[in-house]
Parts: C-alpha cells; structure tokens; sequence
C-alpha cells in the first residue's frame, strides 16, 4: 500500500496556520504562492501546487507499507495485529521494553508497518516512540519518506521538539528535508512561547532558503517577520538583520510586500544605537514607489530615529506631516521632540516642548514626566529638576523610581550629599526600595568619609525584613574598608561576601591577600556554582507550587526558570528573595529591569548539568509529575517555601497549596503530610490540585513553616483570624468539606495552570 502525499484543504490550512501562530499570520496573505525556483538535488522533490478546487499540495515522497494480509506468516500478522493493539496504551519505557522482546522476529517493514498504523490512528507520539527504538536496530536503513512523513504529523501537533529531532536524522544522513518538514517546522517553533523558540523558527526558515533552495510561502514570511517585530522593543532590535534578510527574499521572489513589513522595518532601525538615516530614507522611498502611505506608526519611528541622530530638520517635516494625520498628537510625539533637543544641546527648549504638551493635550505622561525629568538632570539645572519632580509627585503618577535615580545621580556627580540624602529618604516613602539608590546613598557616605552610617545602612539592607545586598554593594563598603585601613570590618565583610558566593574585585582581592598572609588564612574568590541546602530546599518546594525546569533537546543542561504574578504583593516581596538566594546562577541576559528600576517578574538560571537530578525527578517526561520520593523532602522549609510560592491564605484563614501532577502523586503528597499529623483535603480545578488545610490545621501547618516565612510576608500569609490577604492567588471558592476529590477521578493534567 502507498501512503498518499499530504493534502491540505484551503479553508482547514487557514485555520491551522492562524492558530499555531497567533496574530502573526494574516487571512488575505495565504493566497499566494510561490515555486521553488532551485530544486535541492538530494532531495526528493516536494513542490506546492495550487488546483482548482482550493486545495494546494506538500508533493512529500510516497511511503511504501505491505498491508497486513498481505504477509505470508499467520503468526506474524498475529503478533503484528497484537502490537499495533497494546502499544498505543503503554507508555514509552514500557513500549520499549516490548518492542525489545519482538527483537528476534522484527524487522524494518513490520516496525514501519506499526509506525503508520498509529498515524493512521492519530496516535503519533507512539509513533514516534516506534520510530525512535526503530533507529536504534542493527537492520536499520533510513527511510527519507517515512522520516518526513512522521515529521510533519509530529510539526503539525506543535510538538516542535519531536519534530526538530527527526529534521536532524535527516540532516544527518546527508539529505534535504522536504518542503514541508521545513514549513511545518518553522511554524510549529513560532506557535511556542519557549525561550529560544523564535531564533530556532527562524534558522529553520533559512536553511530552507538556503540548504533546500525552496521558496516559501508568502504566510511564512509574514509569520516569522510579524514574530520578529512582535518582541518587545528592547529585544526586538536585536533582530534587525532577521528582518532585513526576509525583506530581501520577499523582494527577490517577486512576493508582495504588506506595508507592515516596511513599518516594522523603520521601526526596528529607529531602536538601534547607532541609526542608519540612509536605510530609512531608501526604505520610506520605496514604500512611496509601491503607492504605501506612511502611517502614523512609521512617522513615529521616524520622528524617534531623528531624536537620536539629533536631526532638527527632518524632524520638524515629520512632526508636520503628524500634524497632517490627526491635529491632536500623542505625548509620545512630544516625548521625541524633548529629546531631540536635549541631544542638540537645548534643554529649556525640551522644558518648553514640555509645557506646550501640557498645554494642548490638557494631561501629561508618565513617559513625559520621566524624560524630562531626565533631560534637566543631566543638564544639571537643579532648581528646574526640583520643580518638576515635585509637580510630579503631586500629580500621583506612578512610578516615581526613575526620577528618583536621576536625581540623586545629579546630585551625587555636583557632589550635593545633603540634598542626595534628602532625596534617598523622600524615595523609601513613596516607592518600594531598590538596591539602586541603597548604592548611590552608600557611595555618596563613603565619598564623605561616614563609614559608621555606611555600616548601619548596609546591615539594614543586609538584616531580616531588609531588601538584601548584592555584589555591587559589598564590593562598594569592602572597597572603602580597605581604603579605611579597618581591616577588622574587611574581614567580617569578606566572610558575608563568601556565604552568599559573591564575587571580589581583583584589586579587593590583592590587598585581602596582604592583609590576611600572616594570620595564614587562603584568600580565594567565593563565587561557586553548587546549590547549598537552603537552595535546594527552596527549589523543591517552589517545583512543587509551579515552578519550571527547560531543558535542550538531549536533556544534557536544564534551566529553571522563575515566574512570578506581578499583580501579586506576596510574589514581588517573594522574587526579590528568591533573585538574591540564585543570584550566581542567574543569566546575565535575564537580569532585566521592568520600567520602576525593580527586577523583572520572570528570569531564569543558566543552562547547567547540576539541574538534572530536579528535571528527572519532577519533569521525566517534559510534563510536572510529583517524585515518587517526595516523603523524604517534604520538610519544613520545603512546605514554607511551596506556600510563599504556590500557595495562598483564604479570608477565613485556611491554607490552599496548589500542585500540579498526577492523582497517584498528590496521593503521595497526601500519605507523607498525614505521617507529620497534618490533615488535609484535595479538591481539583480544571488540570490543577489544590491541598487545602482547613481551621486547626491550618493553624499547626503554620507553626512548622512560620520559622522558614520571611518576616515581610507572615502578616500576608498567618494563618487563622481574619487578617488580609492576597487577592491575587485566590481562585473561585472551593468547597472543602465534602469528601476529598483525591477519592474520586482525577482530571489528567498537562502544561496549562487554571488559575
């Protein structure tokens, strides 16, 4: 039997392709089409056809299959028909297992034969079990059509991971993939939200440009480009040369070219550090070329692109031609102009732009506010800065950090230390302290020589309910011990430095080898990767609210990443914790700030072998299951640490932890809670459990972590009473007093969190 080539129908591929990517594919850009101009010659051809009736064609290689009465022995057609009935059922170790006891009779077209029976039966994960223990066999010979067969099953579920692993057995083997494991491929990585995902699609897009010599679909090009510029700006611009190449295969190929491709193209050179004028002039001249007319977004990007390179005149047509569009211009205009003028060396004209804003629009933003608030105090019109700052306050806009910072750096660069004092205190009153400005207030007491008030400051950062310290800081006070010749208070520092695995500056570290030589003690740089107790305590107890592992594609170096509900005033006492404990581990690219100067609300670990014991016990499969030892880590700390995490605390005073897993597995919870005379109840919502400890025990569960809660958060999450709570963790009410739901049937459970 062969199996046809894949067909799509017009209508179900449109509605296909809009759901894998989202927003990034438009309806009317599906209609065309284009051939391969260069036909790969190891590769088997696959070309896209149009016909008459909608439908257009993957021409993938045919693969040839023996039915099953067409086999001669009625015992293999037996044991094949028994294969094919108790596969789909098991899971992938267990299927292994059988599959190696047929060994001695199996061969490659019985193990095809079982492969497209699940495809046929839509079950294509065991097919791909099948296909992987088939790789694995002496008779193996690599079939390319059964490969980009199964590929495409495996892309069109999104299971990019899956499908990527067959694109590179047959990348391996020395041959092209076809068309559509290239097409399918690529739109399975954008329907994914994974880190890394976007960079991956667009690889993919162009080893099919360039390896298989294929031109893709007009949708492909708009899908990647619409992901590209989608990013939010400050990732976005990195992606500029991507964006470029796709507007250079639209224009080769003859495609037609939306206008949004040439407004996310000036929009990501107006982002970029150093702007290509000549670039946007050609692009702007060819957008006019193909009858495009510049919108209000593309006048914006230009205006901005101006603002940097400082170009008065050109901005000046560009806010005409705004003008033109809508008389009533947005304070982003505004914005632009301000720092136009701050770049050509004229601040009180960016005061002036900043009046007339507030004059015509009848309010004022935040972003005003900040930039020109920003452009005085580098300016350093102090008087003027003042002024603005407190007719900021007053307004009760928010968020007041930014101004904040830039004050207390014109302040610290005129070495004005009482009024930077002044503006340190005014700062912990009315904005959440940051180690930001703790580092100015440091180093403007240590440039005047007040140790003592350095010390006192720094152990309050450093104490319980503090905001904690960071490298940045310690390095600033042991740099002034030093200096100070307080060698005493050095040490005691570079003890703390080596507790939390802080790194020490080279000159630091040279003058505590000739302070500490006679006493004999060996100074070494603390920084380590290695997890202490406390650490892994936190990491089991956060798995167990919710927290993810990412790993690469051999499972070799996993990544947890943490997330936290920004709406959440639990979780944003809890990240800053949390970011400080993993601190040595975090990525350098994840250590974002969000616009309030506060670390962002999602960041992640470097990729690292430690992190495999954690991904194989709580993530064996890529899905959140509970270890089946989890008896012996649930200790107090752990229990502390699931609750700040993924727990909350209801009205009433009762105690939910969210946990996400298996029935047989929330079971083990439950058995290992009871053997610490915990009583609980277990209810599920949609693919979600939630413990629940319920009046006295809620009260005794909180004796055993109060130890472990940090101090900010006790008031929050007490249990017993009628205290506040926080309103962000809480899901619909949930009925605790009937019988456990862990008696009855457990829904099954996947990625997706229903709170």
């Amino acid at each position: 039997m062969i199996i046809p080539p894949l067909k799509f129908h017009y209508s179900n591929t449109l509605s296909f392709l809009h759901c894998v990517s989202g927003s990034f594919i438009q309806h009317r850009s599906l209609c065309s089409f284009c051939l391969p101009s260069v036909r790969p010659l190891s590769a088997t051809p696959s070309d896209t056809t149009f016909s008459h009736n909608g439908t257009f064609t993957f021409s993938s290689p045919k693969v040839e299959v023996k039915q099953l009465d067409e086999l001669p022995e009625q015992w293999r057609r037996s044991k094949l028909a028994w294969l094919c009935k108790v596969l789909p059922a098991h899971k992938p170790a267990l299927l292994t297992r059988l599959l190696n006891a047929q060994r001695k009779w199996l061969t490659q077209p019985d193990a095809t034969y079982l492969l497209i029976h699940c495809t046929r039966i839509r079950d294509n994960d065991t097919a791909f079990w099948v296909y992987k223990w088939m790789i694995q066999q002496h008779w193996f010979r690599f079939d390319f059509a059964l490969a980009t067969k199964l590929a495409d099953y495996m892309g069109k579920e999104r299971k990019y991971l899956k499908c990527r692993k067959i694109y590179d057995d047959i990348v391996n083997q020395g041959r092209v993939p076809s068309e559509s494991t290239f097409h399918i491929l690529t739109i399975a990585y954008l329907s994914s939200s994974a880190r890394g995902c976007l960079d991956e699609a667009f690889n993919i897009y162009s080893r099919m440009i360039q390896l298989g010599g294929y031109s893709p679909q007009l949708s492909l090009h708009n899908s990647l480009f619409k992901a590209l510029v989608s990013q939010p700006a400050g990732t976005s611009k990195r992606y500029l040369k991507q964006a470029e190449f796709i507007y250079h295969n639209l224009t080769t190929t003859g495609l037609k070219i939306h206008d949004h491709i040439f407004g996310g193209l000036i929009w990501l050179h107006s982002y970029q550090d150093v702007i290509d004028k000549e670039r946007i002039a050609s692009l702007r001249v060819e957008m006019r070329s193909r009858g495009i007319n510049e919108d209000k977004e593309v006048l914006l990007s230009v205006l901005r692109a101006c603002s940097k390179e400082g170009d008065l005149e050109e901005a000046g047509k560009t806010w005409n031609k705004l003008l033109k569009l809508d008389n009533t211009l947005s304070s982003q205009a505004f914005v632009y102009i301000m720092e136009l003028y701050a770049k050509i060396g004229h601040p009180m004209k960016s005061l002036d732009v900043f009046r007339e804003m507030q004059e015509k629009l009848g309010s004022t933003s935040v972003a005003a506010y900040h930039k020109i608030i920003e452009v005085l105090c580098k300016a350093q019109m102090v008087e003027v800065a003042e002024s603005v700052m407190s007719e900021f306050i007053n307004s009760g806009l928010k968020p007041l950090m930014p101004p904040f910072i830039d004050l207390m750096d014109m302040y610290t660069n005129l070495s004005l230390h009482d009024k930077l004092e002044v503006s340190f205190f005014q700062c912990l009153q009315m904005c959440r302290p940051n180690h930001d400005i703790f580092y100015m207030y440091l180093n403007s007491l240590v440039q005047i020589g007040n140790l003592d008030k350095a010390e006192e400051i720094f152990n309050h950062m450093n104490g319980e309910g503090g905001v904690g310290v960071n490298t940045k800081l310690c390095n600033l006070l042991l740099r002034a011990y030093l200096f100070m010749k307080e060698y005493e208070k050095a040490k005691t520092l570079y003890d703390i430095m080596c507790k939390k695995k802080y790194g020490i500056e080279s000159e630091s570290m040279e003058k505590l080898q000739y302070v500490l030589r006679p006493s004999g003690e060996v100074i070494k740089n603390p920084t380590s990767l290695k997890l202490n107790k406390e650490q892994r305590d936190m990491l089991v107890g956060m798995l167990l609210g919710g927290l993810r592992i990412e790993s690469d594609e051999d499972r070799q170096n996993h990544a947890i990443h943490f997330k936290f509900n920004d709406n959440s005033e639990v979780h944003t006492i809890f990240k800053r914790h949390v970011y400080d404990q993993y601190h040595e581990w975090i990525a350098f690219s994840d250590e974002l700030e969000t616009g309030d100067n506060e670390k962002s609300y999602h960041f992640s670990t470097i990729y690292h072998t430690y992190f495999s014991f954690y991904a194989n016990q709580f993530f064996p499969n890529r899905q959140p299951v509970v270890p089946k030892l989890i008896h012996r880590w649930l200790s107090h700390r752990v229990l502390a640490y699931w609750y700040m995490y993924g727990g909350y605390r209801t009205s009433s005073g009762d105690i939910i932890l969210k946990v996400k897993g298996s029935k047989d597995g929330v079971e083990r919870i439950v058995k290992a809670l009871k053997a610490k005379s915990l009583d609980c109840q277990v209810k599920h919502k949609g693919r979600v459990f939630w413990i629940g400890f319920l009046g006295n025990n809620a009260i005794f569960l909180w004796k055993l972590v109060e130890p472990f809660i940090l101090d900010e958060l006790k008031d929050l999450l007490e249990a017993g009473g009628d205290r506040s709570f926080d309103n962000s963790l809480r899901t619909e009410t949930m009925d605790f007093n009937r019988i456990s739901d862990i008696e009855g049937r457990a829904s099954d459970f996947s990625e997706d969190d229903s709170s």
